[in-house]
């Protein structure tokens, strides 16, 4: 028997057709059906039209995009013999412009997705206002991101060689005060825990100490007897090295380095999303990925017991919250304002070159590729984390999400393992 649902309340939506036997689900289809041709569009276009258009592919990750967009012309320009080094002041606001990005996400995530769906799910529905609280902490962290992008979403601040914006010593107070304002919610809302008291915090038993809304969340989970459900191949890669995080692939007893040379993309039959394979091999991509490949010892301790489940995977996206408050206060208050924010000569133009750029996404490692030919964009190409996790497989081996779900005893039960990888169709069917 198939049944097919339709997954709305992620970005986008998309198709699952659920094949069940003996009350299991024993095989799932993942199918995207929308394809807007982002790569399309850009073909013709002069290359820094990319730091303009690509940040329209998605309204959640736009600024990821568009730092992707920007290495990927910085690499071709390198390539082609160009000096282009950005100052630490540049760089720094980069990073904070990225860690308020992926903040706003996964708190985006958490209380519009999988808090009230998985309340749903197990019959205990409550009266909280999670919309209000998703709203506050995502606008207060969006407003100091906006101090330096200018705008958010869809902003184009971020140029080859550096940065537009010129912040002043005000600037920085105002985005103390919003990052203070931010860090207070994930401390009394959230957790209950002084981030100091937070990270102290390593073993899987230490963790009944976390109150507030994510410990409701893991108590849930627990009660539920959920901890092992929705594990996958627990096989992880990171490309983009930046923010807190190193590059890498990490299997259960090692870690690697990886090359984006031997990532390949391939056609898959029934959906507008195309598959990603390193060296023929699935990986999953995001924080949990990102927390493996550099072993963060609570969730390194949390995978041990369950492996790469439901409960680990919630666990590393909230986690990475708390990483990034405590990494965006530390860029403030190292910024150097007496440094120039962009290096680069804005007529330099280059009519022949190709680039490669990365950067780690709220979802995933995030990679645009850039051919420009006699000053025109020849081909580009861009390779979203959800179409790594999202895959539908290959041979006999089933993709990353479709993995989770197998065995699931319910639709409803498949399709909040489907929400704990923080889906993304117009981001896999750009």
């Amino acid at each position: 028997m198939i049944i097919k649902k339709l997954i709305e309340k992620i970005e986008g939506e998309a198709e699952l057709d659920f094949s069940f036997n003996q009350g299991k689900i024993d095989d799932i289809k993942i199918n995207f059906g929308f394809y807007r041709g982002i790569e399309d569009i850009l073909v013709g276009k002069a290359p820094r039209d990319a730091l303009v258009i690509t940040p329209r592919v998605c309204g959640i990750c736009n600024h990821a995009h568009l730092i992707a967009a920007a290495r990927a012309i910085e690499d071709g320009y390198r390539k082609a013999g160009v000096d282009v080094t950005l100052t630490k002041k540049a760089n720094d606001i980069r990073e904070f412009t990225l860690a308020c990005e992926l903040i706003q996400n996964h708190i985006k995530w958490f209380y519009l997705n999988i808090l009230p769906t998985l309340e749903k799910l197990l019959d205990q529905e409550s009266d909280e206002n999670y919309a209000l609280k998703a709203s506050y902490l995502s606008n207060t962290i969006t407003k100091a991101l906006a101090i330096f992008a200018g705008q958010w979403p869809h902003s184009s601040y971020a140029v080859p060689g550096g940065v537009t914006c010129d912040p002043t010593y005000v600037d920085v107070m105002q985005a103390q005060t919003l990052l203070a304002e931010s860090t207070d919610f994930f401390e009394k809302t959230m957790t209950g825990l002084k981030l100091e008291e937070y990270f102290s915090l390593t073993t899987c038993n230490a963790l009944r100490a976390v109150e507030g809304d994510f410990g409701k969340a893991l108590q849930l989970i627990g009660s539920a007897g959920m901890e092992e459900t929705g594990q996958s191949h627990g096989r992880f890669i990171v490309f983009g090295e930046c923010l807190v995080w190193k590059t890498g692939k990490a299997l259960p007893t090692k870690t690697s380095k990886v090359d984006t040379r031997f990532v390949e993309e391939s056609i898959q039959e029934g959906t507008k999303a195309k598959a990603v394979v390193y060296k023929n091999k699935l990986y999953e991509v995001g924080p949990l990925a990102r927390a493996m490949v550099n072993k963060e010892p609570i969730v390194k301790n949390l995978h041990k017991r369950y492996k790469d489940s439901l409960l680990t995977r919630i666990f590393a996206r909230v986690h990475e919250v708390a990483l990034l408050l405590d990494y965006s206060k530390k860029l403030l208050e190292d910024l150097d304002l007496s440094e120039v924010s962009c290096n680069l000569d804005a007529n330099l133009l280059l009519d022949e070159f190709e680039g490669v750029g990365v950067v780690e996404a709220a979802r995933g490692s995030l990679i645009h590729k850039v051919k420009v030919s006699n000053g025109v964009i020849e081909n580009y190409e861009i390779i979203v984390p959800t179409q790594w996790n999202l895959s539908h497989g290959q041979g006999e081996e089933s993709g990353i999400a479709i993995k989770a779900m197998i065995g699931s005893k319910s639709i409803e039960e498949a399709s909040f393992i489907f929400r704990t990888f923080d889906v993304c169709s117009v981001c896999t069917t750009q």
